[in-house]
């Protein structure tokens, strides 16, 4: 199937289709929820980068402790019933903040107990969602549903910014109201859980109570050096590169001497960028190579410092569009290319182990990003997560080519990267039958397990 009926084939799926459908509400009030709260930490702490860094941290910090375990829920009991109960979790959590802005009593520690609070549901429901996904649409839609979530997200990303920066500008500043629009949204994913039709489910075996199993996710991952990689650069990425909600903000506030209005249309056009990448995602339908994900995280990291090069606000602007449609390549293909390498039973904890990685080193970089945002200026920001990012897909190419010969080809019209990795040298000595018999495949050759 080719086309744009090939691109959302996964949405023939009615149960997915109404799952997406509500999911777009909530996450546009999701993103409503970041630009306000981002903006309301601003308005308290002075336009500190360091209080802006540090509820990112919050936020995302309890993935290091809660999302192996929301990963072992995942593998244990009914998906669609844990998804009711965080979402209406993360409802509450955005209504008390609303409350304690419109009542004029937030102070700064109510955010980053809040953001800690958020961070936690947000843990073990982050799993148990992509889990989820080949529950309703199968294996053989799975690439084209996580791609599908990735546009969903990026649509949303792409309304969400604009839509709270206009509702905070018209509220003279007041983020209440996006909160209250974000806890509202929640219904709908709520109302779409509840109304799926549960024979038309493929639940995965679940996985008996046991002693170990966390540990028994950790060893299956390490197992598999194609997944330590994914892993690693999920890391790596996710701690230092995919920290624009700080600088962005920084950049309309700091560097550009904007309001909300400007710093929700610079989302915006990170997330068109985005959206551009997740639907060009939707095309793929086998596992990616290793190499792609070398070369995203490459292009990634270089369109990130050339971000930070930049000389005024249209300029950057411009340049957050190739920027995010680069990073959310890379999203997506890592994503998909976990996902298609683990066996059913494993994919709760081995999601989680990814979700960890990906956002778990948060906490370490977002903060650090702030303060060299703060202390050097808020381009600086931008160029050093950048260069981190092109250091770990060279390093990455570099573990890839061990015993290889490697070309990298560049090309100007259509400009594009191929990077091509011959075959491990042959050794001179006479190999055994018994050893040929058993030789693993190479790293770019894994066989897809299922």
């Amino acid at each position: 199937m080719t086309g744009s009926a090939g691109s959302f084939r996964a949405l023939r799926v009615r149960n997915y289709r109404i799952y997406a459908s509500a999911n777009l509400v909530s996450l546009t009030g999701t993103w409503m929820q970041r630009i306000g709260q981002d903006w309301l930490v601003l308005q308290i702490s002075g336009d500190s980068g360091v209080a802006l860094g540090a509820v990112t941290a919050l936020q995302f910090g309890p993935t290091l402790v809660f999302s192996m375990y929301g990963g072992v829920l995942a593998d244990r009991y009914a998906k669609r019933r844990m998804l009711v109960v965080t979402q209406t979790l993360l409802g509450l959590l955005a209504l008390v903040l609303g409350v304690l802005v419109a009542l004029d009593g937030i102070a700064l520690w109510h955010v980053f107990v809040l953001a800690g609070l958020l961070g936690a549901v947000s843990a073990i429901d982050a799993p148990v969602r992509q889990a989820f996904v080949s529950e309703m649409v199968g294996p053989e839609l799975l690439t084209n549903a996580v791609s599908l979530n990735s546009t969903v997200f990026n649509g949303a990303r792409l309304v969400g910014p604009s839509m709270a920066g206009l509702l905070i500008g018209a509220a003279s500043g007041d983020t209440a109201p996006a909160f209250f629009v974000n806890a509202a949204s929640f219904a709908f994913t709520i109302g779409a859980l509840l109304s799926m039709r549960p024979g038309e489910l493929r639940p995965s075996p679940p996985v008996a109570r046991a002693k170990g199993q966390l540990r028994e996710g950790l060893a299956y991952t390490w197992a598999h050096p194609d997944l330590v990689l994914a892993m690693a650069l999920a890391f790596v990425l996710g701690s230092f590169a995919f920290n624009y909600q700080v600088t962005i903000a920084l950049m309309a506030r700091e560097t550009f001497d904007l309001g909300a209005e400007a710093f929700g249309l610079l989302s915006t056009c990170f997330a068109v960028g985005s959206l551009s990448g997740a639907l060009l995602s939707t095309r793929r339908s086998a596992r990616p190579r290793q190499r792609f994900l070398v070369l995203a995280a490459i292009a990634f990291g270089l369109l990130t410092i050339a971000c930070g090069l930049m000389p005024g606000y249209v300029s950057f602007a411009v340049l957050l569009v190739p920027a995010g449609a680069a990073g959310l390549v890379f999203s997506v293909a890592n994503n998909s290319f976990v996902q298609l390498g683990v066996e059913p039973q494993m994919r709760g904890r081995v999601m989680a182990l990814y979700f960890m990685c990906f956002m778990g080193g948060t906490p370490v970089g977002a903060p650090v990003i702030g303060w060299v945002a703060e202390h050097l200026g808020a381009p600086w920001g931008l160029i050093l997560g950048g260069a981190v990012a092109v250091l770990a897909g060279c390093g990455a190419a570099a573990w890839l080519a061990r015993g290889r010969r490697v070309r990298l080809e560049a090309h100007v019209a259509p400009p594009s990267l191929h990077l091509h990795v011959g075959a491990r040298a042959v050794p001179s000595v006479p190999i055994r039958t018994a050893e040929v018999a058993t030789a693993g495949p190479a790293p770019d050759q894994q066989v897809t397990r299922r």
